[in-house]
């Protein structure tokens, strides 16, 4: 018998994307139906097939400037440096929620795709081109996957545990999954959970294209990530970090309201392919259904659905079929919407982002419209948001008036996350 979990209470969270330096303003360009994705106009990218992503260019600061101390600039690689923003910007909400809590109960998850890939990548060609002596000592403590993790830990002086998912495009869903089993087993009374990752590189870019897994729209880069279009030809590589903090219901004070909840994680293995998803979606389906099933949620309780949509053929014909097997009928009258339309795909990032995203819009009651999104594949048969959707008007609540929403991540190896999201009541 599937077991519910604990719902846990988002205090805080903080995101640095292509679209804004904060949570806040990438909602506002988000349901502005903005775009983040543009051309990268650096020579070292004139050679290579694909020449756009989604880039930070913006910083929390009036000036617009990187916030971080030099120092902290020279020495964390570029995932982690925005990681390391977001987790301040979360903090920075969450503190009035955190008095009296011990630091050595409050533990960090950061994931992360792949880690510090622009420092892999320069320092490989420092060796290439000036040999061994121009190789930093810093190169390992900054490439490897945890650093973003240890690097908030060491921040913020916490001690209950620092853990890091590496499962693809799936590793910020995995910590938000992470972080509820360390509650759910008390291991912990707060978790700083989220992803990070910055793969926007030559290394990065050749790599993905190498695959044939990257949209070419290089002449028309506010249009080239097409999640669910009949015209899709890939997704666009992203960079950027979304970092929540997550507290167990019962550990409320009086009168403390969330900014929305985490009701539960659903998760399975496809166990199919490295890179390519089971076409059927069978095991995609069961991470939905477990994560309904362990929140105590249906389908027709559900207000949207937020979907992992990156806009490649087989990954978005793949997550349609789940979602037809998993909620039936249901699904019909669903509205489905796709954030990385407007993000491209942030990768192990990716799922903290858009997992804050989903509940500011249950909290707002308004459900974002997918750009690009003229010609659905008939193939895919979903409810895609073509115009912003008002929740109220469109769907039914809970009991109590609280909205719910289904998340999905899936990442390259076949892990499948999916989360059911609540609004705060």
């Amino acid at each position: 018998m599937t077991k519910p979990t604990n719902r846990l209470a988002v205090i805080g969270w903080g995101a640095l994307t292509p679209l804004g330096a904060t949570a806040q303003e990438t909602w506002i360009a988000l349901v502005n139906g903005q775009c983040g994705i543009r051309a990268i106009g650096e020579s070292w990218a004139n050679d290579l097939p694909t020449r756009i992503a989604g880039r930070v260019h913006r910083y929390p600061s009036d000036s617009g400037e990187n916030l971080l101390e030099p120092l902290l600039q020279r020495r964390l690689d570029r995932a982690t440096q925005l990681a390391v923003l977001a987790a301040r910007e979360a903090w920075g909400q969450a503190r009035n929620y955190l008095n009296n809590v011990d630091r050595s109960r409050i533990a960090v998850v950061i994931g992360t795709g792949i880690g510090g890939l622009s420092t892999l990548e320069r320092q490989h060609t420092n060796l290439n081109d000036a040999g061994p002596s121009r190789v930093t000592p810093l190169t390992v403590p900054m490439m490897i996957p945890n650093a973003a993790a240890g690097q908030i830990a060491i921040e913020l002086g916490i001690h209950g545990g620092c853990h890091t998912p590496v499962s693809a495009c799936a590793s910020g869903a995995e910590a938000l999954l992470l972080a509820q089993w360390l509650l759910d087993d008390d291991r912990a009374d707060v978790v700083i959970a989220g992803g990070c990752e910055a793969p926007v590189n030559r290394l990065g870019l050749v790599g993905f294209s190498a695959m044939r897994a990257l949209s070419t729209r290089n002449e028309t880069p506010e249009q080239a990530s097409r999640p669910y279009c009949k015209d899709r030809d890939g997704f666009v590589l992203s960079e950027g970090a979304g970092v929540l903090v997550l507290k167990r219901e019962r550990d409320l004070a009086y009168k403390e309201k969330p900014l929305g909840w985490l009701l539960s994680c659903g998760s399975s293995c496809d166990g199919y392919q490295m890179v390519a998803p089971d076409p059927d979606g069978v095991q995609a389906s069961r991470a939905i259904n477990d994560a309904l099933e362990r929140a105590e949620v249906s389908a027709k309780d559900l207000s949207f659905i937020q979907g992992h949509a990156t806009g490649t053929r087989l990954g978005d014909l793949a997550e349609a079929r789940a979602l037809h097997r998993a909620l039936g009928p249901a699904l019909d009258s669903l509205p489905v919407t796709a954030p990385k339309s407007q993000l491209g795909h942030l990768l192990g990032a990716a799922g903290a982002v858009e997992t804050i995203l989903a509940i500011q819009a249950l909290r707002e009651g308004k459900i974002p419209a997918s750009i690009n999104a003229e010609r659905i594949d008939p193939e895919v048969r979903l409810n895609v948001a073509q115009q912003n959707v008002a929740i109220d008007g469109n769907s039914s609540t809970g009991d109590n008036g609280q909205r719910f929403a289904l998340k999905n991540a899936f990442g390259f190896g076949g892990h499948n996350i999916s989360l059911v999201l609540g609004s705060a009541c």
